[in-house]
């Protein structure tokens, strides 16, 4: 289907407002018009009825109707739409004054249904309207009258309206004509500036397209553009922003990830050729064999570990949450790097006693890599402490051990992946089996719980605390 102009919908709609406009104003003026005109006319019908009945009343006799008959008349002289009838108590004539076209022989005055009395005030509520047998328009009053010797004759005062009827044709069409004209001036101007409203609207397109994989770090300028598009740029520039963060991590991971690859596979490789390179006894095979099992396991690892990450950072992952006894948990966790902290001549003690709402294999997951991490780096003889401490809103578990010191600017940038800290704080050789990866995924499960990892160290210890708050609730999955 076929897209839609901004610039024409909105011209239309102006152009449409407009006439909505121009046909209201229109109608109103138009309407008002012709209520004035009838208005003006039916109180001349009334004024010229009143003064005509009076001067009637002032003759004696049916007589005198014709010797005064200029008399009579000239109350509509002067108006060629005005007219005159008296007729007498049999409907017939008496005297009629520019009657041709108003008044029909052959069928009464409607006027006549609506008479009023010789006693009675006229007014303009009493003005009938009518059209003739050849469709003309008239508007009129019929009155009773009585001369000074008791006849009764009927006077009737008409006005033939096809005058304001050209009259408010025209201005109809006028209205109509001006009102078109207006329309497609309205949508002609409206799409212009519709038009060049819209340009920082292109602008920021244009500016938008010029935005690639090379140069990701082009914003969108903010200072020339309307207030009603500033929130609009910075969101695209905060979202160019993210996107610039983004690839810059996944190109730093990228490069991380093939350098720790890397290594095992070049060890992998030094080993087999060394065996290849001359024959062997059973025992340097064997521990060939051993040495490249150990270098499988470690790619296995960091594979497993990479593909957790990008689960955990797809929509549809979902965390089961249930209450956890985090003493007991804890405690599991120690007895199962028991024999790996003896090996390493660790000591391992689980202090507090709280309850928590988390996943449980994933809470294990985060211990248990703080854990190793802890064991990796604790001298022998040191003490490492497994806590869990309950607050108000939170819970904070913590696994403590003794070490060398991390420096401050370093405890955020230890949870990113693959990043190395001082080698002061690593073995000399990689036989511990890091990844690189232990605690971005640390960092991760507690994105997931909506809580919180950080570390803490100094000369006494290193402390890394896992903060899981009580009332988050985890959003569901989205498709």
């Amino acid at each position: 289907m076929a897209s839609r102009s901004l610039t024409r919908t909105l011209a239309l709609a102006f152009a449409g407002t407009t006439l909505a406009v121009f046909a209201l104003v229109g109608s109103v003026l138009y309407f008002a018009l012709d209520r004035e005109v009838k208005q003006q006319d039916d109180l001349d019908i009334v004024l010229i009825a009143r003064h005509a009945r009076r001067l009637v009343e002032e003759l004696g006799t049916l007589a005198d109707l014709s010797r005064h008959a200029d008399r009579l008349t000239s109350q509509v002289l002067g108006n060629a739409a005005l007219s005159m009838e008296i007729l007498g108590a049999d409907r017939n004539v008496l005297l009629a004054y520019n009657t041709e076209g108003i008044a029909d022989p052959a069928t009464p005055s409607p006027a006549l249904s609506r008479r009023i009395g010789e006693t009675q005030r006229i007014v303009q509520g009493d003005i009938a309207e009518w059209h003739t047998a050849r469709g003309v328009p008239v508007r009129g009053v019929a009155t009773d009258a009585l001369l000074r010797d008791g006849t009764r004759v009927t006077l009737i005062i008409a006005r033939n309206m096809t005058d304001r009827w050209v009259l408010l044709d025209y201005y109809r069409d006028r209205l109509y004509w001006t009102g078109l004209a207006g329309v497609l001036l309205a949508f002609l101007m409206s799409s212009m500036l519709v038009r060049e409203s819209l340009r920082p609207l292109r602008e920021i397109a244009s500016k938008a397209g010029t935005v690639t994989v090379d140069r990701l770090g082009t914003r969108i300028e903010a200072g020339n553009v309307p207030r009603e598009l500033a929130a609009l740029v910075a969101s695209l520039n905060r979202m160019l922003d993210r996107l610039h963060d983004g690839f810059q991590r996944l190109s730093q991971y990228t490069a991380d990830l093939a350098h720790d690859m890397r290594t095992p596979l070049g060890n992998l490789r030094s080993a087999t050729e060394v065996v290849l390179a001359r024959p062997h006894g059973v025992d340097e095979y064997q521990a060939a064999l051993v040495s490249n099992l150990e270098e499988c396991d470690r790619l296995s690892r960091m594979i497993e570990s990479v593909l957790f990450l990008a689960r955990a950072e797809h929509p549809q992952f979902a965390v089961r949450l249930g209450d956890l006894d985090a003493a007991k948990e804890l405690a599991h966790i120690a007895d199962y790097f028991e024999g790996l902290a003896d090996d390493a001549g660790v000591h391992l003690r689980v202090t507090g006693d709280a309850h928590l709402r988390a996943d449980a294999e994933l809470f294990r997951r985060a211990v248990s890599n703080l854990l190793a991490n802890a064991l990796r780096y604790t001298p022998r003889g040191g003490d490492i402490t497994l806590s869990a401490e309950a607050s108000p809103d939170a819970v904070r578990v913590t696994v403590a051990n003794q070490g060398p010191t991390i420096a401050p600017e370093l405890l955020e940038r230890i949870f990113d992946r693959f990043y190395r800290v001082d080698p002061s704080r690593r073995r000399e050789t990689n036989s511990s089996g890091s990844t690189g990866l232990g605690l971005a995924i640390v960092r991760t499960i507690m994105d997931l719980h909506g809580g919180r990892a950080h570390a803490e160290s100094d000369a006494a210890s290193t402390r890394f605390t896992l903060t899981f708050p009580k009332s988050f609730h985890p959003p569901p999955p989205r498709q």
